[in-house]
């Protein structure tokens, strides 16, 4: 294996520099970096990046998130959407022929500080959404710099989960630097050709999220409880009081508004739930925790796996003596302490859509965590300039290319006849909160299209 040790610096930010490798892991037929974004030697965030297996030069690029806050983006990459996925039980992997790299150039990154392989050596810590985005920003216009081949094609962020609070934050401050560039061109500054977002099953507008979960709950397509029973009661009863903290949250902005909301929130809105015995991220599935994990997904421990050989840190370019999590759960904790999770990051959108940055929203409908009602409704009050016309649009089928299957459907405004919308939402039909893992074909179907702005309700 040929690897390479870089140590990349920019004139713009004196403090941040790039250390870089070249693996051949996961999938050796295609261009792949690997390392760190180190910050003032104290934060040092893991990237690891796979060319498209289509045309590298000539295909946009996307940054891909997982959520949490505190989970690996490697979650995404060898449980839904890489070129490869994990396999025998962390063993090894094999070739995933629905990997979104498949027409696109991609980057996963493990953000904040002391997330997946990142970490601190001076017990830096980060707690909140915007500061995490600052990082993120760091990190994009230093690999771009450093592989200016990348920073003229159309840049795609999408972020899954808690991603649909990180990813607003990341794009508004993308937004407001490319502004300031314009304005005042920086030496060596690009501007990231920010294309659109793209929110995977998020948490995004609370106060809307929330107030569904008992309509999800008990009238969804795999409601567990009987609209008419006691749970659905009870349930209903406890909306007021949690919208109310949130609005608290939304008007006061602070950690004494927010956090209160955060913890009354998830456990009088989720609590019930839990104790179901289902799995919250696929009503369709049980969760037995004891085998699954907390997550209820065993093969998110076959990532640990994998990711913790030392063969493996080592063509990565990690240390050997860094323990890799899935998820990080004082990482986690940080964020639920600051209520960073209650605010409203859909208020950032508006000002992105209006100036031509495109929103794609897409949603499993066997997803209780973050369901497809709750992030259907948050878009349908959202205000912006395709507002009313979203506001009109009729649920169309939206039937994947490859197999003719009805994969889900779709809401769009904007995008004429031909493209795929300026604003638009997927409820997506068999899939839980992963929809790359429990649908593939259908998800690479829509990110196709959408990156290439073609219609997804014609088979043209």
């Amino acid at each position: 294996m040929f690897v390479v040790d870089e140590l990349i610096r920019h004139p713009a930010f004196a403090e941040h520099s790039l250390r870089v490798t070249e693996p051949t892991l996961c999938d050796s037929s295609v261009q792949q970096y690997s390392g760190y974004l180190d910050i003032t030697d104290g934060k040092h965030l893991f990237f690891w990046f796979f060319e498209s297996r289509g045309s590298p030069k000539d295909d946009p690029l996307i940054l891909w998130l997982n959520g949490g806050p505190g989970c690996s983006s490697s979650t995404g990459l060898l449980f839904e959407l890489g070129p490869c996925s994990i396999a025998n039980d962390g063993l090894n992997t094999t070739h995933n022929p629905h990997s979104w790299n498949k027409n696109a150039n991609i980057i996963f990154l493990d953000q904040p500080v002391n997330v997946g392989y990142s970490y601190s050596s001076d017990g830096s810590t980060v707690n909140t959404s915007p500061v995490a985005g600052q990082d993120v920003y760091a990190f994009l216009e230093l690999f771009l710099a450093r592989y200016p081949k990348y920073a003229d094609k159309p840049f795609h962020l999408a972020a899954e989960s808690y991603g649909g609070t990180y990813a607003p934050n990341i794009a508004s401050i993308i937004h407001k630097n490319n502004k300031e560039v314009a304005l005042a061109p920086t030496p060596g500054l690009l501007k990231i050709n920010l294309a659109s977002i793209i929110l995977a099953n998020g948490l995004t507008d609370p106060y809307l999220q929330f107030a569904s979960v008992p309509d999800f709950a008990c009238n969804g397509p795999y409601a567990p409880y009987d609209p008419d029973g006691p749970e659905c009661s009870a349930l209903r009863t406890k909306v007021p009081t949690c919208q109310r903290l949130i609005k608290s949250c939304y008007d006061f902005n602070s950690r004494f508004s927010c956090v209160p909301a955060a913890l009354y929130c998830w456990s009088q809105m989720f609590g019930p739930l839990q104790n179901t015995g289902l799995n919250l991220y696929d009503l369709r599935r049980k969760c037995d925790r004891a085998k699954d994990g907390n997550l209820c997904y065993r093969e998110m421990g076959w990532v640990e796996t994998w990711m913790n050989d030392p063969k493996n840190k080592a063509a990565l370019g990690v240390n050997p003596d860094r323990t890799f999590e899935s998820c990080n759960m004082e990482v986690n904790q940080n964020f639920m302490y600051q209520g960073d999770g209650m605010h409203n990051s859909a208020a950032l959108l508006p000002e992105l859509i209006n100036d031509g940055v495109r929103l794609l929203v897409y949603a499993g409908n066997a997803d209780a965590m973050c369901n497809y009602m709750g992030n259907e409704a948050w878009m349908s009050a959202l205000e912006h300039d395709f507002h009313s016309e979203f506001a009109a649009s009729e649920a169309t089928k939206w039937v994947t290319t490859e197999t003719g299957r009805v994969s889900g459907q779709v809401r769009s405004a904007g995008g004429g006849e031909f493209g795929a919308g300026n604003v638009t939402f997927v409820e997506v039909f068999e899939a839980g909160h992963m929809v790359p893992f429990d649908q593939p074909e259908a998800a690479l179907d829509l990110i196709s299209r959408w990156i290439n702005d073609a219609s997804l309700t014609s088979l043209n």
